[in-house]
């Protein structure tokens, strides 16, 4: 029986307010409007930044809410004037849209683009579709969706700039990360700091990201990746991916950043921070080198919080910088990365720690919490 133009009943995890579990419920989602597209999501990744979405501590968030935003799936029905999708297609829904026209778009210097919500409310991902009004109610109330994904539902409506097509023969069950943890740790290897062959580098905290991180400097061509991480049981993975040498700061009397500077004659060329702490992004830039050393910051900080940076440092050749979706424009990006999956360029295998079903989405959360989980997939 066909669904197209009806309202679908499905089960998606809403959180109700900020510090509570998700609540698995039976939700409405409207058929898709001008533009937009419904995705029956297959399988979704549980990320750290739905975490920081429901922490007492972010103020800003909206509820209730259905996160989510590292997921793939087949495109179920399409909106009118929609014509680059058609039922059955293989997707992953983009939370970094990319919609060709406009200035970010059109440059080469940026992968922002202004359908991006945060750029007009920086403060919240929570928020309805470009119409205002949301394609998700459940026991009669509007839910809000969340980085214009909403992928912990067992579909979803997107709008057209937000979803990309994939190769058909991909596991969706792996290629779900190339929609966020994947891309970002590897972009910000790749794309952000651009590590350099035979270039000395150091990644702080070793989840899904991070390691992902390691991976794109050993693709960059590094000489010696410091892996530096407070729990040591991620040392092993992050060796096979590429560490050369793996440093739990709570083995050493001095600060972290001293032991990595004099480890490598004077500091590394490129430190990358993956947890979101701002004591840590202070470390990360003061243990690379005076004259060209760069740090990157890939870890969202909670609360408004700002990095100790001292300006001599930067007078002294040090540079900063950030990566949102590790630098890549989506829509452009992402096939080729699951493409390059395909190609056993790189392996997603080895990052995904448990695939559950999509039931034990708290679970998944504990896993995350608790350090012993890279990444969690979660399977409808």
């Amino acid at each position: 029986m066909s669904t197209v133009g009806k309202v679908i009943k499905c089960k998606a995890a809403i959180a109700w307010e900020a510090g509570n579990p998700f609540s698995i419920e039976e939700v409405e989602v409207a058929p898709p409007k001008e533009h937009e597209i419904r995705v029956k999501i297959v399988a979704t990744g549980v990320c750290r930044s739905d975490a920081h979405a429901v922490s007492p501590s972010f103020k800003e968030g909206l509820f209730p809410v259905i996160l989510g935003h590292e997921g793939a799936g087949t495109v179920e029905s399409t909106g009118p004037g929609v014509t680059k999708f058609k039922p059955g297609d293989k997707v992953i829904p983009l939370y970094v849209p990319q919609c060709g026209q406009c200035k970010f778009c059109l440059s080469p210097k940026t992968n922002l683009c202004e359908k991006i919500s945060k750029i007009k409310t920086p403060i919240s991902d929570q928020d309805l579709m470009p119409d205002g009004t949301s394609r998700f109610t459940c026991k009669g109330k509007q839910i809000y969706h969340f980085m214009g994904t909403s992928t912990f539902s067992e579909y979803t409506v997107v709008a057209e700039t937000s979803l990309v097509k994939i190769d058909a023969a991909a596991p969706l069950d792996k290629v779900c990360l190339i929609g966020c943890g994947f891309s970002t740790g590897y972009g910000a290897s790749l794309n952000t700091a651009k590590v350099e062959p035979g270039s000395t580098c150091a990644v702080f905290g070793l989840g899904g990201v991070g390691l992902s991180a390691v991976m794109g400097c050993k693709a960059a061509g590094a000489s010696r990746i410091f892996a530096i991480d407070i729990n040591k049981d991620k040392f092993s993975l992050a060796k096979e991916l590429g560490a050369t040498d793996c440093l739990n700061p709570q083995d050493f009397k001095k600060p972290i950043q001293e032991v990595i500077t004099e480890m490598s004659n004077g500091g590394v060329d490129f430190a990358i921070e993956c947890i979101g702490n701002v004591a840590v992004m202070k470390a990360a830039l003061e243990c690379t080198t005076v004259g060209w050393g760069t740090c990157t910051i890939v870890g969202v900080a909670l609360g408004g919080q700002s990095i100790p940076v001292s300006p001599m440092q930067l007078i002294m050749g040090k540079k900063i910088n950030a990566t949102f979706f590790g630098g890549w424009k989506s829509v452009d990006s992402v096939p080729k990365l699951v493409s390059d999956y395909m190609a056993k360029k790189f392996s997603l295998d080895a990052l995904v720690t448990y695939t559950l079903p999509f039931d034990k989405i708290n679970d998944a959360f504990d896993l995350m919490y608790e350090g012993k989980s890279n990444r969690t997939v979660l399977v409808f």
